[in-house]
């Protein structure tokens, strides 16, 4: 995949094509589990943008659609209590990672299984 510079002088180079060349011609191009080919336009087009010098600002601060994260939960109708993908993905964590649940008087910890408790 072409970034920064490289991928400017190949956009200018192609000039005038079909979108979905253009993001093919610059590499952003995955196989799908069939086989079949999957052009990736939202990373092309945020490379373009970084490439041009616009930064989204992926600092992790905020949400799906530009919110910010407001740091409280929810108990749901069903009992769950849901901690958004927003935060799981600040703490880097995985689909079947596991915690160890605390609960205090007023707090509930989660501390990650053959963690301590001393880490923030």
């Amino acid at each position: 995949m072409l970034t920064g510079s490289d991928l400017l002088a190949k956009v200018k180079e192609l000039g005038d094509i079909a979108k979905s060349e253009l993001v093919r011609e610059c590499g952003y191009v995955s196989t799908k589990k069939d086989g079949g080919e999957r052009l990736n336009f939202t990373s092309f087009y945020e490379a373009l943008l970084e490439a041009k010098g616009v930064s989204l600002g992926g600092d992790g601060a905020v949400g799906k659609g530009g919110r910010k994260l407001s740091y409280t939960a929810k108990v749901q109708g069903n009992g769950n209590l849901l901690v958004g993908k927003a935060y799981t993905a600040m703490l880097d964590l995985s689909p079947g990672d596991e915690f160890d649940i605390k609960l205090g008087k007023k707090a509930i910890r989660l501390i990650p299984v053959g963690g301590s408790e001393e880490e923030e």
